[in-house]
């Protein structure tokens, strides 16, 4: 009996250790998921803060910390990160070439945690279409409605994303520009082939300008460069003169403000 008892008295303080080390557990995984959550938004307020200050190579290294990350909105600023500084002047070709396809990735795996999130659908069309680049042209045009769709899909989830529509502005003007020989390639590829119109290019940067006025100088410079198409040289004046005289934050606005002097001379 006193073996039994010490037994059963050994046995209830096993299931009590038992509990306490599971409640634990629990309270500790609880800790760990709050800790790593509020981690993320530090994280994240970093990069937002990094990226409106133009710190491109700074915002990169705080972000790639995280590739391993399965946050869809850590992994969409990793990739834009990666693919601003591939456009970075002072980066190599080969660095521009991996950065790309890093890049690339970074965004697949955002949409493949959260299908949702519109941000992860606009990058994933802006990286593959980069990766492209590196294709040749043949992929590229084979990639067009792909990354059409991803783009019409973050807009759907984000109408008043004003980058997005400036993008579906940039693909309907692309497809509207396109060389013959192009043309040839891309019905070859697909039994209707993508095609556009100036018109409609015009149509998604005004809507774009609607959305957020004065957002980004390459939406001005691209005005003006559809209404020149157009043969509507006083509107191309107007919003070349706006591209040319937008304060200049980074390198894409240097060049921006480059290319419509050229084309103000020009005219």
């Amino acid at each position: 009996q006193v073996l039994r008892k010490s037994l059963q008295r050994g046995v209830a303080l096993s299931a009590g250790s038992f509990l306490v080390y599971e409640a634990h557990k629990l309270i500790s995984g609880f800790a760990e998921v709050q800790a790593a959550s509020f981690k993320v938004e530090e994280v994240i307020e970093q990069a937002d803060y990094l990226y409106g200050s133009g710190e491109t190579e700074k915002l990169y290294q705080l972000l790639v910390q995280h590739k391993n990350s399965d946050d869809a909105e850590l992994l969409w600023r990793l990739a834009r990160a990666s693919r601003d500084l591939a456009q970075l002047s002072s980066t190599s070709a080969e660095e521009k070439r991996q950065l790309a396809y890093e890049a690339f990735e970074y965004a697949k795996k955002a949409l493949e945690k959260n299908e949702s999130n519109f941000a992860a659908h606009k990058w994933y069309g802006i990286c593959l279409s980069d990766v492209g680049d590196f294709e040749g042209i043949k992929t590229k045009i084979g990639n067009a409605i792909v990354i059409k769709e991803h783009f019409q899909r973050a807009v759907e989830l984000n109408p008043k994303d004003a980058t997005t529509i400036h993008l579906i502005g940039i693909w309907c003007y692309s497809f509207a520009e396109m060389p013959w020989y192009q043309r040839k390639i891309a019905a070859a590829l697909f039994a209707t082939p993508p095609t556009s119109t100036f018109q409609e290019a015009l149509r998604y940067f005004h809507m774009a300008e609607e959305a957020d006025p004065n957002f980004y100088s390459k939406n001005l410079l691209f005005l003006g460069k559809t209404y020149l198409k157009l043969n509507n040289k006083k509107m191309a004046l107007l919003w070349l003169s706006k591209a040319k005289d937008y304060p200049a934050h980074t390198e894409e606005d240097k060049q921006v403000q480059k290319e419509a002097l050229e084309l103000l001379n020009s005219i």
